[in-house]
């Protein structure tokens, strides 16, 4: 993967509806170029497919957080088997270092969200955690 693959990915991830035509344009190539590139891409699995993302009425009331955990001993996997079963975790994630996971956390209110922080800190085997709310997103 090369600098106008990078570039081309960030076009994508900012609107993945964008056309050839404009693709081409803003990179300076060729729609050859980009068709080419793009099938390349996905043929590789860099891409593994493309999607919509909705805003919903709704959505500013979302309270939406980061939590890192870390776990006590070899107990992830049992962890993350009980952090999945908790419907307002939106993903999970292992990583390295101080922390041992990374929780994306989605609530209706802030009464759904303390609860919620309550049900991850009564799990077996978690060692401590951090948490931080999500004020707004930063576009690319």
């Amino acid at each position: 993967m090369d600098d106008l693959d990078r570039r081309l990915l960030s076009l994508l991830r900012a609107n993945g509806r964008e056309s050839i035509v404009a693709l081409a344009q803003t990179l300076g190539v060729t729609r050859g170029t980009v068709n080419a590139r793009l099938e390349r891409l996905v043929d590789s699995g860099v891409i593994v497919g493309f999607s919509v993302r909705v805003r919903g009425a709704e959505e500013p009331s979302i309270v939406r957080a980061i939590m890192l955990v870390a776990v006590e001993g070899m107990n992830t996997r049992d962890v993350i088997r009980s952090l999945r079963g908790i419907p307002t975790i939106a993903a999970l994630h292992t990583t390295n270092g101080r922390w041992d996971l990374v929780a994306e956390i989605n609530c209706d209110s802030l009464d759904a969200f303390d609860r919620t922080l309550g049900t991850i800190r009564g799990v077996g085997g978690i060692r401590n955690t951090e948490t931080s709310i999500l004020l707004s997103s930063a576009t690319t």
